[in-house]
């Protein structure tokens, strides 16, 4: 019997878990500047999303959109901030089993706590890293909680 590790072959391919092509993703933030390039992320991997500035009347307007897979939420948010919505949207049945992200640039194991123990799936602490958001993203869609703050 060998102890030698079987090698893996260099034709086998990588496996990364399947996006939806239709996926849609909800991004609530309120810098433009952060929406564009979270917008040009996600379309670099053939995700559509929309965009809402506020937490406030956000269960409204996701509720007007055919698809949620994914709400990907800053925390700071005018009128009604992250924590607000979040409470808004788990009390609305449609939306009860959408994973919600926090990404916010208060970045911190404090922060992260406070968003796990308020209800969020997940945390992406800004600025958000163009490396490494394609697997983030592909990691929450196959169901894979993220919490990652740096």
């Amino acid at each position: 019997m060998s102890d030698q590790i079987p090698a893996i072959s260099d034709t086998q391919p990588i496996r990364k878990p399947n996006i939806p092509k239709d996926a849609a993703v909800l991004v609530v933030e309120d810098n433009v500047s952060n929406f564009v390039l979270i917008a040009r992320m996600l379309g670099y991997l053939g995700i559509h999303c929309e965009w809402k500035t506020s937490g406030y009347e956000v269960v409204e307007y996701a509720d007007t959109l055919p698809r949620l897979d994914l709400i990907l939420m800053d925390i700071r948010l005018p009128y009604e901030d992250g924590y607000g919505a979040l409470k808004k949207i788990r009390a609305s049945e449609r939306f009860k089993a959408v994973p919600i992200i926090a990404v916010t640039a208060e970045a911190s194991m404090e922060q992260m706590t406070k968003a796990k123990d308020s209800g969020f799936d997940g945390f992406l602490g800004k600025p958000l890293d163009p490396d490494r958001f394609p697997d983030q993203i592909r990691r929450i869609l196959s169901g894979e909680p993220v919490w990652e703050y740096s």
